[in-house]
């Protein structure tokens, strides 16, 4: 499975602009050349989670191949685009929308989960508080956002960051074997999908997490939107056998 960043660059033809209220729509890719059937998927995946917790840096890591040290709390929301070839035929481009950890910002949580057809919820596994939080987390997304054309709630994927630090000497190791051993029947009880124990600094199963959450998408055979203020999704389109988004 290869893949390939793709930036939020816009050109002339096909502008990129985010707003608070309307997420970007990004313009297929059509061929002129010999047409061959292709599948060309846009998802809306959400990133959420308490303050400090790695989402940003998970992301940077998913994208662009990097681990920053320094990163900044997020102000509001961010994004990121990744173009994935699953197979020869399908290209699969997601939007992960960074979501601020920080208290003030939940009103605003509505509007930007709009859209979305997945999510993961990270904690910190130094942090027992953050692991507090995920309940929270979970509920808030079941409450605001539901898959398209149904009242089912979005495949939620649970990230337990920075398993790196867990044997360091500024790890207060909260994260016991007592809360691990029974994380299987906690996201049973909670309702997520299933659960990763990941490290954005050592790239540890963020590419397993992701496509797992991806699998189930597909399963959904979601379909389009067609107004101004979505998404497009599960866009099936002819394109050049020679391009694609990867």
């Amino acid at each position: 499975m290869n893949t390939e960043t793709l930036f939020a660059e816009p050109d002339n033809k096909y502008p990129i602009i985010l707003t608070e209220t309307q997420p970007p729509i990004i313009p297929p890719t059509i061929g002129t050349g010999e047409d061959t059937e292709h599948n060309e998927l846009l998802y809306k995946i959400l990133v959420v989670g308490d303050i400090s917790v790695g989402k940003t840096s998970m992301i940077k890591r998913y994208v662009h191949k990097i681990f920053a040290y320094n990163s900044k709390p997020t102000i509001g929301v961010d994004f990121a685009l990744k173009c994935i070839r699953w197979d020869k035929n399908t290209n699969v481009r997601l939007q992960l929308w960074d979501i601020s950890g920080q208290e003030r910002f939940g009103t605003m949580t509505r509007v930007y989960y709009r859209e979305a057809v997945g999510a993961f919820v990270v904690f910190d596994v130094t942090r027992h508080n953050t692991f507090e939080s995920v309940k929270k987390w979970k509920l808030d997304l079941d409450a605001k956002v539901y898959l398209p054309n149904t009242n089912a709630n979005l495949p939620i994927i649970l990230l337990a960051n920075k398993i790196d630090l867990l044997n360091g000497e500024d790890s207060e190791n909260e994260y016991c074997e007592d809360i691990k051993d029974d994380m299987d029947e906690y996201c049973k009880k909670y309702g997520f999908l299933t659960w990763f124990e990941i490290s954005a600094k050592d790239n540890v199963n963020i590419d397993a997490a992701t496509n797992r959450l991806i699998e189930e998408i597909l399963k959904l055979n979601i379909n389009n939107y067609d107004n101004d203020n979505s998404v497009m999704l599960n866009k099936k389109i002819v394109v050049n056998k020679d391009q694609g988004c990867c």
